[in-house]
């Protein structure tokens, strides 16, 4: 239930529509149960010709006196109407019940009415929330989890959460309501009898409940496979080129079979359960309103303590509260079945973020003198992939890293940009700890330039303006310039209006990463982080892209992430790195003089 109560917590923004479901479910329950109540007349206008009809109103004695005030005055009313005639009598109490059952069924639509938009808007902001928190985390947390279960939580673990338990919330004052004011005019007929009744109802209810104890467990296990049906879908869409070119078709299809034979086997022993219940329910409902004929019949046959209509019109009020009472049980299925949604869902929305921003952060809006790397360890896993790193950059110079793969280069890149936090040393810009400041103003700062070129389903302007949403048209066709990008955006059907498809799927790898290049070229930061920027480009787009890269980064400072070391020759200082740890520094010219590490690595590659 602890789960269920955060969900409820989502609800508090609706307090109004709330208030008026409450409002409206009151008089539902009310009407309801007069309803029932209102048969009882009828039926003695029906069944008793020789009862005596008082001819003066009845006085009003007490609660325990209630009922029979309540059929005098019924009885006191009809005959004021009908002065003795059974046809206007029967028609008035026929009124009666069609208006109590119209105002019963009015509130009714307004209790949904309201519970549509609380319901609706819980399922929004939980959506939202879950949207918000996946995007807020940081990337450690997602390269422990699969995808495809990211997606199905977001999606279908809130559509559960829908369907499931969020129509809980309908019943926590409907069915409540009802069951008081039915137990109100039941035990205003008969006490003996409702005592009966509460003797047998929660012996139903405890029967429900020891079916529905591994609901949760079964739950959970279905929408955990689901996640990896979707985390399989996503990775063959992502991989259907390499997925064709090994010939793996069969090896995929084995694999989604077999997820999908799981699902199908755990989808079928949830559902039996789940139908269980309602024929459960219904089969203990009937064999409480059976035992209450036969106790019943005693009472009006034998002790003649209770009159027949009386006893019909109760018989109507313990079926209207087996009714609530069944949904009640079926509630409690759906928040067991539910709660295996809502935990994978808290999962998210309760993941600590260890790169959340201080309370008193910084909002930094330039950068003035230099970045320092101060004595930097880290590690994704078990072994420091950096050891004891130093390094100074000053405003406005290239510094490049360099160095076999796996020697730390593009860690640098992801602890600038504080996608990772340092586990010893610190980083420090204008003589500020990064940590310090609010994420937002670090990466105002930067512009990031990645090794694999992220697009998205857009058009070429949108891409471009994700980092400078006020960028003019001419701002985007200079950007596109400045990137050697426009002489092919120029020929596309609809120009930068021309949307690339999924992951930028139209467009060549060295389109794409001149594209990526000019997005960060429109953000115009101080401080550019090229990670591998030329790796996907050709060698005569290189050569126009590293020109260009060379003309914007000119008066900027940047840091350069190199394999082909043609394209950082020029840098004010290379850094080569070795195992996570500095192996030489100094200027091109410097390194290939000392005839170590650089040379070899310059050695390997051959140049234009």
């Amino acid at each position: 239930m602890s789960h269920f109560t955060n969900i409820l917590q989502y609800a508090k923004p609706y307090k109004g529509y709330a208030l008026g479901h409450l409002i409206s479910n009151v008089f539902y329950a009310l009407f309801g149960a007069l309803s029932f109540v209102a048969l009882i007349p009828m039926l003695d206008i029906l069944f008793q010709k020789d009862t005596v009809v008082p001819t003066v109103a009845p006085v009003y004695e007490g609660i325990g006196s209630l009922k029979d005030f309540y059929k005098d005055y019924l009885a006191y009313q009809v005959h004021i109407y009908a002065q003795d005639d059974p046809q206007k009598a029967l028609i008035l109490v026929v009124g009666l019940i069609i208006v109590l059952f119209l105002l019963k069924n009015i509130f009714s639509y307004l209790a949904y009415y309201f519970m549509v938009f609380l319901r609706n808007g819980v399922v929004r902001d939980l959506r939202n929330a879950v949207y918000k928190k996946t995007i807020e985390l940081p990337l450690s947390y997602f390269s422990e989890q699969r995808k495809g279960d990211i997606m199905a939580r977001v999606t279908t673990d809130v559509a559960t959460l829908q369907y499931s338990m969020l129509p809980v919330l309908e019943l926590i004052a409907r069915e409540p309501l009802t069951i008081i004011f039915t137990i109100i005019m039941m035990l205003l007929i008969s006490v003996k009898l409702t005592l009966f009744v509460f003797i047998f109802i929660p012996l139903s209810g405890w029967i429900i409940s020891i079916i529905g104890k591994s609901l949760k467990r079964k739950s959970d296990r279905v929408q955990s496979e689901q996640g990896v049906i979707l985390s399989t879908l996503e990775e063959t869409l992502t991989g259907l080129r390499i997925i064709k070119g090994f010939n793996a078709e069969g090896k995929f299809n084995r694999r989604f079979q077999e997820s999908s034979e799981r699902f199908f086997h755990f989808s079928n022993k949830l559902l039996n359960r789940q139908n269980l219940a309602s024929p459960t329910s219904e089969f203990l409902g009937i064999l409480v309103i059976s035992i209450l004929l036969w106790y019943g019949g005693q009472l009006v046959l034998v002790d003649q303590s209770l009159d027949g209509s009386s006893f019909i019109a109760y018989m109507g009020l313990a079926y209207n509260i087996m009714v609530p009472a069944k949904a009640i049980s079926r509630g409690f299925y759906n928040i067991k079945q539910g709660n295996a949604a809502a935990e994978r869902i808290q999962e998210i929305i309760g993941a600590e973020n260890p790169l959340k921003d201080k309370d008193n952060a910084i909002t930094k809006t330039s950068f003035d003198a230099e970045i320092v790397f101060k004595n930097i360890y880290f590690k994704y896993q078990d072994d420091y992939v950096l050891k004891d790193f130093s390094l100074t950059i000053p405003k406005g110079k290239k510094v490049a890293l360099v160095g076999q793969s796996g020697s730390g280069k593009s860690t640098i890149a992801n602890l600038i940009t504080r996608f990772y936090d340092v586990n010893k040393g610190e980083i420090l810009i204008d003589g500020i700890n990064i940590k310090d400041l609010t994420t937002a103003s670090l990466r105002n700062q930067l512009g990031i330039v990645t090794q694999d070129a992220i697009l998205f389903n857009e058009s070429i302007k949108n891409n471009l303006k994700l980092g400078n949403d006020h960028a003019t048209d001419e701002e985007v066709i200079s950007a596109l310039k400045v990137a050697n990008a426009w002489e092919f955006v120029k020929d596309l059907p609809q120009g930068i209006n021309t949307n690339i498809g999924d992951a930028g799927g139209k467009l060549s790898g060295g389109q794409k990463q001149r594209l990526s290049i000019a997005r960060a070229v429109l953000k115009n930061p101080p401080i550019m982080v090229l990670d591998e920027a030329t790796s996907a480009l050709d060698t005569e787009s290189e050569r126009l892209v590293q020109k260009a890269l060379e003309n914007m980064m000119k008066n900027r400072t940047s840091i350069v992430i190199a394999h082909r070391l043609s394209t950082i020759q020029n840098a004010d200082q290379i850094i080569v790195l070795n195992k996570g740890e500095i192996a030489e520094q100094g200027r091109h010219d410097e390194l290939m003089k000392k005839q170590g590490v650089y040379q070899k690595l310059v050695d390997m590659q051959s140049f234009d």
